[in-house]
């Protein structure tokens, strides 16, 4: 909460930002490309799925960082809400336009990968409708804003959304359990889960951290860039305007 509290400051928040945008970004191409080596080349194929079971290193952290990024957004649209922050305004949005490509992309790698593991590219089972849900309440949520002219009605409306919409998150984790589905249940997540084997348990983890940096290296750049657009409306709007001495008198 204290470190929430600092960088609720843009100015602070800048200063944090300048390190560690490049710090995450450079740390996200590390990790997401030793992560494709154990992927590609030195993980084995599973037993069940064979050489398939690949597309999990790509499916897998896409849909993590599609709920976090999505969760994310529900919690700075709840304290814009509630305390009418700006800056929480520039992190949410900074975070849409890239959960919606995370959420894009477990959607289609999860149809490439449902093909040969289940013999069909989409099943309205739980899972798939929910975060085909989440899908499309991102597009909602990133069109509010790109059509709204008035930032404080569009924040509003914003939030709204964004927080009626975070009951779509427990749906899409706990779905396998609680409808029939050809998902299988959590595999390392909850206890007394099976786990997964070391070999291919280590790429997965790989490519999740990098997923989850270049997560954050979305956000941060996003917000940036936010708060260089704001500021340069500021700006323009307390720039005094310059009248000629031949338009005030013809």
């Amino acid at each position: 909460m204290r470190l929430i509290s600092y960088l609720a400051n843009p100015a602070r928040f800048l200063r944090f930002s300048r390190f560690a945008t490049p710090i995450s970004g450079w740390l996200a191409f590390g990790l997401l490309g030793i992560g494709l080596i154990f992927s590609l080349f030195i993980s084995p194929p599973a037993e069940e799925h064979g050489e398939a079971v690949r597309m999990m290193y790509v499916h897998v952290p896409a849909a993590w960082c599609a709920m976090a990024a999505y969760a994310g957004i529900a919690v700075a649209s709840l304290i814009s809400f509630v305390w009418r922050h700006s800056l929480a305004d520039s992190v949410a949005r900074s975070l849409a336009v890239p959960g919606a490509a995370f959420t894009f992309l477990a959607l289609l790698t999860g149809s490439l990968w449902g093909r040969p593991a289940w013999g069909t590219w989409w099943q309205w089972d739980g899972r798939m409708t929910s975060v085909l849900v989440l899908l499309f309440i991102y597009i909602g949520y990133i069109a509010i804003w790109n059509i709204s002219t008035d930032r404080r009605q569009a924040s509003r409306l914003a939030a709204i959304l964004a927080m009626v919409g975070a009951l779509n998150l427990p749906i899409i984790k706990f779905s396998v359990n609680w409808w029939n589905t050809l998902h299988q249940p959590a595999t390392i997540s909850e206890p007394g889960a099976p786990g997964l084997p070391i070999e291919l348990l280590t790429p997965l983890l790989l490519m999740a951290l990098g997923y989850t940096l270049l997560l954050v290296w979305f956000a941060l750049r996003g917000t940036e860039a936010e708060l260089a657009e704001l500021k340069r409306n500021r700006a323009a709007q307390s720039k005094p305007a310059k009248v000629s001495l031949e338009e005030v008198n013809p």
